[in-house]
């Protein structure tokens, strides 16, 4: 072990790592992502091609890092494996944009949507304002509204009970970043905001990142709890899904167009358009549900976070790769059964006209039945309840998956079943998740830039261990900056415009592989992958294939994101200068 981990307690056994992986995957995605993959698909069994895939890829990559982090189990795990692959330059651009984006910019989405779905209980804590636009105060629509400190007055916005508390807003700024050959402006924000729900998200952001500082025991017992809570809760939707709401009429409604409903997409008819003509029908489904991948993919994204805490981890070169096999394993087999149970609950295309109707006749219901509750009606209120309820699960079910409201997929299976407390039942299931999957970030990602540090590429700092054994100084600096992200509104679109890079980075390190057994054929290895080399190659060529996709069907997911990477290379030069010396590796 290096000197410099000495400093590391060993608390992470295989249970925690696990819990760490599974913890960090599961957050909000598998609830709502569904929703955007069956507009982009159009039918059941495309849907359930697009998780399967995104599954088998998760797991083979998975494999992959199993062996690399059993042949070498030292803190900072990816960032490690491409410094010794290839050069310290690769690892630190795979540090560079996790800091900059890809970690930060996940803890920021994530703690907003805890916030987002604290506010479906108590809505002054929401997360989702809704403010006129421009188009709106120049046509007379609304007023315009000044920038306030304290609660937004309601100036034509809805009922202050249903909308989040603003604490500041100063509207529309109109900042815009544009890029060169760019149609679209590369960042927007219209309005600057600052909710009650981003304070939660920022008080989630700072308590996480101060309890981790005390050390590895605890952020791993929050880690261990919130764990199993989510796994329960996820568990409980698909029983759900499967055996509660289930119906006839949902199953006739996808089975009848099991396949061919990608062709009445938007998604199928954008993508056919590029090339018209040249493409058979069966080539633009296959592009179509390549572009379908980048959903399911992220929400399962982030296992590759627990080879950053081998410093820490009780027998890493043996307890890494069980716990990314067992933890990944876990989790897709989970989301293919949620998957399911969507599919057999609900239509994959929804009726919009018929669930407004519906939600329409839902309300009236409610109204009449509170009138009956106030007038003493106890029969009346009893039936019109009973009434609204059924109108409600209508309402669920008429909006499909992809017309799902909010794009809450799971919240309208348990609608399904109970239209009162199926969205506040979800809503703790996520806030439990979201809560977990921060602190599995949170926790994990200052490992990395304490290793980067240690390659003098990082802030001096970050490198050092508090007398607790863990990296504070780094833990204070990603939580910063994630903070300063969920005040910028940027996240989203960073995490958009990342999601390429993120998929080069899988490739390169899996192209790693091939390098490392090459040059160190002789190396003990605990963890040997399976099919070696077709299962890599595959991995590889799987990847390429979807970034080669986006780089057709959906370009602004691309090269925006290797634009923040590129930035990383004079930032590299810079600090090797300042570092005086070239950092450990090849």
């Amino acid at each position: 072990m290096d000197s410099k981990e000495s400093g590391f307690q060993k608390r992470l056994g295989l249970f925690d790592a696990t819990m760490l992986v599974t913890g960090t995957m599961i957050g909000s995605g598998i609830f709502i992502v569904s929703a955007e993959t069956a507009r982009d698909v159009g039918s059941g069994g495309w849907l359930l091609v697009a998780w399967l895939v995104a599954g088998l890829m998760t797991v083979f990559g998975a494999l992959c890092y199993a062996e690399l982090s059993g042949l070498m189990p030292q803190a900072g795990g990816q960032y490690v494996f491409l410094r010794e692959a290839f050069s310290p330059l690769w690892g630190f651009l795979y540090g560079w944009t996790c800091f900059l984006v890809i970690q930060t910019g996940s803890i920021a989405a994530v703690a907003v949507a805890f916030a987002k779905f604290l506010g479906v209980i108590v809505p002054a804590l929401g997360a989702d304002p809704s403010l006129p636009t421009q188009a709106d105060v120049q046509a007379g629509r609304a007023p315009a509204l000044p920038a306030v400190v304290g609660f937004m007055p309601d100036l034509q916005l809805p009922p202050a009970p249903n909308r989040p508390a603003i604490l500041f807003a100063a509207t529309h700024v109109n900042w815009q970043v544009r890029l060169p050959l760019a149609a679209e402006p590369f960042f927007e924000m219209e309005h600057f905001v600052v909710t009650a729900g981003q304070g939660v998200a920022v008080l989630v952001i700072l308590f996480l990142t101060l309890l981790n500082c005390r050390g590895v025991q605890e952020g791993k017992l929050v880690q261990n709890i919130m764990g199993v809570a989510k796994i329960a809760a996820l568990i409980a939707l698909i029983g759900v899904g499967l055996f509660v709401v289930s119906s006839p009429d949902a199953w006739n409604a996808n089975s009848r167009d099991w396949w061919s409903g990608i062709t009445t997409t938007q998604t199928f008819e954008r993508t056919g358009g590029l090339l018209p003509g040249l493409l058979p029908v069966s080539a633009i489904a296959l592009m179509v549900l390549g572009a379908a991948l980048v959903g399911p993919l992220f929400s399962a994204d982030a296992w590759n976070n627990i080879t950053f805490t081998a410093g820490e981890t009780v027998d890493a070169a043996k307890t890494l790769p069980r716990a990314l096999m067992l933890g990944t394993s876990l989790v897709i087999v989970l989301y293919l059964a949620a998957n399911t149970g969507f599919v057999l609950g609900l239509p994959v295309q929804g009726d919009l006209a018929k669930a407004e109707l519906s939600e329409r006749a839902a309300h009236a219901a409610a109204e009449r039945a509170e009138r009956a509750a106030a007038a003493g009606q106890a029969a009346e209120a009893q039936a019109a309840r009973a009434e609204a309820d059924r109108a409600a699960r209508q309402a669920a079910f008429h909006r499909g998956i992809d017309q799902a409201k909010d794009d809450r997929v799971g919240t309208a299976v348990l609608e399904l079943w109970s239209p009162r407390l199926g969205a506040t039942l979800m809503a703790l299931a996520i806030m439990i998740s979201t809560f977990g999957c921060v602190n599995g970030m949170i926790l994990m990602g200052a490992r990395l830039y304490c290793v980067m540090a240690w390659d003098r590429l990082f802030f001096r700092g970050a490198g050092r261990l508090n007398r607790r054994g863990v990296p504070a100084v780094g833990l204070v600096l990603q939580g910063l900056w994630s903070v300063l992200l969920v005040f910028s509104g940027t996240y989203g679109q960073l995490l958009d415009y990342v999601i390429f890079a993120v998929l080069v980075f899988y490739a390169l390190t899996v192209t790693g592989l091939f390098v490392l057994r090459r040059r160190q054929p002789n190396a003990h290895r605990p963890f040997r992958v399976p099919f070696y080399p077709v299962l890599p190659a595959v991995y590889v060529l799987l990847c390429s294939a979807v970034m080669i996709d986006l780089l057709i069907v959906k370009p602004m997911y691309t090269w925006p994101g290797l634009i923040i990477v590129v930035t990383g290379v004079p930032v590299y030069f810079l600090w090797r200068l300042l570092g005086k010396g070239a950092p450990q590796g090849n």
